[in-house]
């Protein structure tokens, strides 16, 4: 629509120094004719455009002109224009570049100048670690099948390493904590389910569209009685001082203290579940569980089960 067109227009000069009528053109797929009535609607519409000649030359905006911002300070927009860049690292949407477009255009130049030389204070980068084209595109799939409302049909493995086949109608997707999770109907459990994405072994996305149905809220959600059905109990943890910065990397602040003898003990409620004990027994001998008595147990049985997997190797 040509009101639509306009609009960006506008955006993209208040953004850029001076944009020629053919990058314009190209940009909105119309014939550099069109672009030069569209300037001419634009300047009747109040929006002071100015056109200069010769190579360098193109259409640009005259200061001071922005679309207005009424209450946002300068501090509140690069917070935003911050935020908005942080999602744009874990996913792609060119939704997302117009957006940033359009905020940034609320600023005027200087204002953009003095954003840039003071920096925002903040960065947010929300891509996971070590996350593959191939995971990216599995994301940018997800998001197709829940704008389009179309089910998927997936192999999903659980925390019990029990692969079932499903088909949800997926409702949101949620990052939390570097790792993707999926929000979704499943026609399985007849009811809404959390998915980590991780652990979606296979999925095809169908032809059979579903209606969106009222999706439960995420606040205050269980996260924790989702990935684990044991519950919490208190731990002690010693570790060697070699381990500290790996140890403030994986608890809570105030679960830490540093003893007289420069060990690291760690004090608070977890459950006895898998990533627990892979976590203890990746410590090695830097660690010794204090209490309770039940993950003693459990990591000495399997710390004996790894060195009897080794000595009946022949060598």
């Amino acid at each position: 629509m040509k009101i639509d067109r306009l609009l960006a227009m506008t955006v993209l000069l208040l953004n850029r120094k001076r944009v020629s009528a053919k990058e314009l053109a190209d940009r909105f797929e119309v014939s550099t004719k069109t672009i030069y009535r569209d300037m001419e609607t634009l300047n009747q519409a109040g929006i002071p455009i100015v056109a200069h000649q010769g190579i360098l030359g193109g259409f640009e905006i005259m200061e001071p002109y922005t679309i207005a911002r009424q209450f946002l300070t300068l501090n509140e927009i690069t917070a935003i224009i911050a935020a908005v860049k942080g999602i744009a690292t874990a996913v792609d949407d060119s939704m997302l570049t117009n957006l940033l477009d359009k905020v940034q255009a609320m600023l005027s130049k200087m204002d953009r100048i003095d954003a840039e030389q003071q920096g925002t204070g903040m960065v947010f980068d929300f891509n996971p670690w070590g996350q593959s084209a191939a995971a990216r595109e599995k994301v940018n799939t997800w998001r197709q099948a829940i704008e389009e409302t179309r089910k998927v049909k997936i192999q999903y493995l659980n925390m019990n390493g029990v692969e079932s086949e499903r088909v949800v109608e997926p409702a949101a997707l949620i990052m939390k904590g570097n790792l993707w999770y999926l929000h979704a109907y499943c026609n399985l459990r007849q009811d809404f389910r959390v998915f980590r994405l991780s652990r979606v072994q296979d999925l095809q996305m169908l032809t059979e569209h579903f209606e969106r149905r009222p999706a439960p809220s995420l606040d205050g959600y269980a996260w924790d009685s989702e990935w684990s059905k044991d519950s919490k109990r208190e731990v002690i943890l010693t570790f060697h001082p070699k381990v500290r910065y790996r140890v403030v990397d994986s608890f809570p602040p105030d679960w830490v203290t540093e003893l007289e003898d420069g060990s690291v003990q760690v004090k608070g409620e977890l459950l006895e579940d898998e990533w627990l004990y892979g976590t203890l027994l990746s410590y090695g001998d830097k660690v010794k569980v204090e209490q309770p008595t039940s993950v003693v147990e459990e990591v000495v049985s399997r710390a004996q089960k790894i060195i009897e997997r080794y000595s009946n190797e022949d060598r």
